[in-house]
């Protein structure tokens, strides 16, 4: 092992190693930091919503001054007009908004002493467009409590207007699942009661959300001769920036709800970015692995002949080929360490920026990059380690 040893350092190119070591590190870095970066920054532009994501849509029909009279134009969607929406290139899914037809009142308090009453409404979409736990998100028929997912505006509303002025306790997001609701349901000559449990809080979903499966079942029950048509709908796109979705929304007549397809297009922007950015990195990555591969080659081939002297005088080939693998490995591990170490300097750096612009952002889990990192300096030491024992071996069958 010794012998080998001082081959590899009579022949050893510093400034080749050193070149692909900055340039692997660079590479690595790029890779792992854009990661990193589009994962903590993407809950910006997905406005923290964990229930409806960035590319639904929510359209509804600009409401006219005639129409608040009945002499304008229909504000709800027909079958009709939601296939001829599900049939464009830039639509992937389509879902109706269905409402309660029958009245609606709540009471809301803690520990059996009612703080609130209201009167209020429901409205449901297809489960598939609403991203919660399903054990949650959940009603059958005869169950006690249903499930609610609120606007966030509601409770700053609260909070901040009605619980101030009465001198009501302000409610944060933690607790709101403790607050006990008891929902009046009136209609078709029935008036009963169930239980509410707030699951959520959503910042894109200006409506009081229950499960379908619960507005189908209490529609049956209370408004059975009820059959209206939605008046809003919930649109899932494959690209948020095509301009496409505006020209047919404004050839229509459509109105979207705040900023969705702008929060849609900023997260669309971000992962291209990303992953351009990260795509540089890994060629700058795979250019440096090359380098090192290339200039592991061609110390083997200066050693040629010693090195069939030395497996001629009995040394194999794995342990004439090991100080070469342990080499490439070495410099491997040293690039990935230093990598991460740089990650989180200048996560560090950019997070506190961030943080004066969002006081409230809170950064991904670095799990994923190191992972990401890991997997580069596996895959690639085992290629360069297959490239150099191959190189022995052929050295060994022409020993002849």
């Amino acid at each position: 092992m010794n012998l080998v040893w001082k081959l590899l350092r009579r022949h050893i190119s510093l400034p080749q190693l050193a070149g692909f070591f900055f340039a692997n590190l660079l590479g690595m870095l790029i890779v792992l930091l854009s990661l990193q970066f589009y994962r903590d920054v993407k809950p910006v532009f997905s406005e923290e919503d964990g229930f409806i994501r960035p590319d639904f849509l929510i359209l509804s029909k600009r409401i006219s001054a005639l129409g608040t009279i009945g002499l304008g134009s229909v504000s709800t969607f027909s079958e009709k007009e939601m296939n001829e929406l599900a049939s464009q290139p830039f639509a992937k899914r389509v879902g109706a908004f269905t409402a309660s037809q029958y009245k609606v009142s709540c009471s809301m308090g803690i520990d059996g002493v009612a703080q609130l009453g209201t009167e209020m409404f429901f409205e449901s979409v297809p489960d598939a467009f609403v991203d919660a736990d399903l054990q949650k998100w959940h009603f059958d028929e005869g169950d006690e409590v249903v499930p609610i997912i609120l606007p966030r505006t509601y409770l700053a509303i609260y909070n901040f207007g009605f619980a101030q002025s009465q001198n009501l306790p302000k409610i944060s997001e933690s607790v709101a699942g403790l607050v006990e609701m008891v929902i009046s349901m009136r209609g078709n000559g029935r008036n009963e009661f169930i239980k509410g449990k707030v699951i959520g809080f959503s910042t894109r979903l200006n409506t009081i959300l229950a499960p379908e499966s619960f507005i189908r079942w209490s529609n049956e029950r209370y408004a059975p001769d009820a059959d209206a048509e939605p008046s809003r709908i919930i649109l899932e796109v494959g690209n948020p920036a095509d301009d496409a979705i505006v020209n047919y929304i404004n050839a229509k007549g459509y109105e979207m709800e705040d900023d969705k397809l702008d929060a849609g297009r900023m997260t669309f922007f971000l992962r291209l970015v990303s992953g351009i950015v990260m795509t540089v990195g890994l060629l700058i990555s795979l250019l440096s692995f090359y380098i090192l591969m290339l200039s592991i080659y061609l110390l083997v081939e200066k050693n040629s002949d010693k090195m069939r002297t030395l497996l001629l005088i009995g040394y194999s080939p794995a342990r004439v080929a090991l100080p070469y693998q342990m080499l490439t490995v070495g410099i491997n591990l040293l690039v990935f360490m230093l990598a991460v170490v740089a990650l989180l300097c200048l996560r560090t750096q950019y997070m506190q920026m961030l943080a004066n612009v969002f006081p409230k952002m809170q950064g991904g889990s670095i799990l994923p990059a190191i992972l990401l990192g890991l997997s580069l300096l596996i895959v690639v030491s085992i290629a360069n380690c297959i490239v150099v024992r191959r190189r022995i071996n052929g050295i060994w069958n022409n020993k002849r």
